[in-house]
């Protein structure tokens, strides 16, 4: 059996550099002194989710926001490995940024793109001044149609709606698909509404987008604009892991934590058998998700062939890995686990949104499978 591209010949480098954990630490240390739980808890219980003062010291500050772009246009020029150990602390604290939609899918939607008014997006985005998301559902998945564009009715006067459009609310800028191609809008411009939606993760809301004669800025024709959000997808999916293993790594180490020092008759309830099974289970399977995801990114990074496969096959493992470890930090929490103000529930939440986001593991699959040219049952 043939493969339809050519694996790739350099070996994946699945270990994390000097400069990658240096960066993990600067991540992790902002979150933990700006967005623990209770702070989190806070800003969704006030309608409010997102932190402008926090999204501005990390991708601006910190420089995250810049990662994808190069350094030329005002960026970090690094890859998509460092970009993926950023994601990897956003899950481990269920962040409310939009880091996922304007650092990596919009970057990437402007980096296919060519000319001047993509390159000054870019230099806003990575400075951290601009926050761009695509007008796209967040369950658009790589390899599947692109929805209808919006209609364009002459000179960038665009109408239509895009529906559950993740972190519309925070956005500065909407890259819209239009007929005629794609288009850089306001979201304060007129003929632009948002009509929130009641989201299962109430850390990355969504919204629809409905223009009603709004004007934009042309950025790419039809065909640049359909290979750029493709490419933008891929990279999504492929980094979408790493917060996956970050959230999964977070409910194994505090279910741990409290299986150590919660007792029953006498003795922790982590020292029984069954309970002992389960989380060596789940540490196999966190452990498996870190090698998928680290694939994922080390394919995007040096563009390797195959990384559509890799891709895949993390999304399609990562995805369940985090919803199990979130309904085991749940359950092994017992009444705790249950209450408002643990927040074992935000990892849930964002673990079940997650494995919609970029793609159910079951259209992940079907991927593997075509890549691998097995036929369907």
């Amino acid at each position: 059996m043939t493969p339809p591209y050519p694996p790739s010949a350099a070996p994946l480098d699945l270990l994390y550099s000097e400069t990658e954990e240096e960066l993990r630490t600067a991540v992790r240390s902002l979150l933990a002194a700006r967005c623990d739980a209770p702070a989190v808890l806070g800003r969704i219980e006030s309608g409010r989710p997102h932190d402008p003062e926090l999204w501005r010291t990390l991708a601006a500050d910190i420089g995250t926001a810049g990662l994808l772009v190069p350094e030329k246009l005002g960026g970090q020029g690094a890859s998509h490995r460092e970009a993926a150990v950023v994601l990897e602390e956003l899950g481990r604290a269920a962040a409310p940024v939009p880091y996922l939609t304007s650092a990596v899918l919009a970057a990437e939607i402007l980096l296919g793109c060519e000319g001047a008014e993509p390159a000054e997006l870019l230099r806003e985005l990575a400075a951290g001044r601009r926050i761009c998301v695509p007008a796209l559902p967040l369950t658009l998945a790589p390899g599947a149609p692109l929805p209808p564009p919006v209609r364009d009715s002459g000179a960038g006067t665009l109408s239509g709606t895009a529906t559950s459009v993740a972190d519309a609310v925070a956005a500065d800028v909407l890259l819209v698909l239009a007929d005629t191609g794609l288009y850089a809008v306001p979201a304060t411009a007129a003929g632009v509404s948002l009509t929130p939606l009641v989201a299962l993760d109430l850390t990355r809301p969504l919204a629809d987008v409905t223009l009603d004669g709004a004007t934009g800025t042309r950025l790419a024709d039809p065909a640049t604009a359909r290979a750029a959000i493709a490419g933008a997808l891929l990279s999504g999916a492929g980094l979408l892991a790493s917060e996956q293993l970050g959230l999964a790594e977070w409910c194994l180490t505090e279910t741990v934590g409290h299986v150590r020092g919660r007792h029953q008759f006498n003795r922790p309830i982590g020292s029984f058998q069954a309970l002992k099974h389960r989380l060596a289970r789940l540490w196999l399977d966190v452990a498996s998700a870190r090698a998928a995801a680290r694939a994922a990114a080390d394919a995007l990074a040096t563009g390797a062939p195959d990384a559509p496969l890799t891709v895949a096959v993390a999304q399609a493992y990562c995805s369940g890995v985090a919803v199990r470890a979130a309904e085991e930090c749940v359950q092994l929490h017992g009444g705790i686990g249950m209450t408002w103000e643990h927040p074992a529930h935000l990892y849930l939440k964002r673990a079940k949104a997650d494995s919609l986001a970029l793609g159910t593991p079951g259209h992940h699959r079907g991927l593997v499978a075509d890549f691998a040219e097995l036929p369907a049952p």
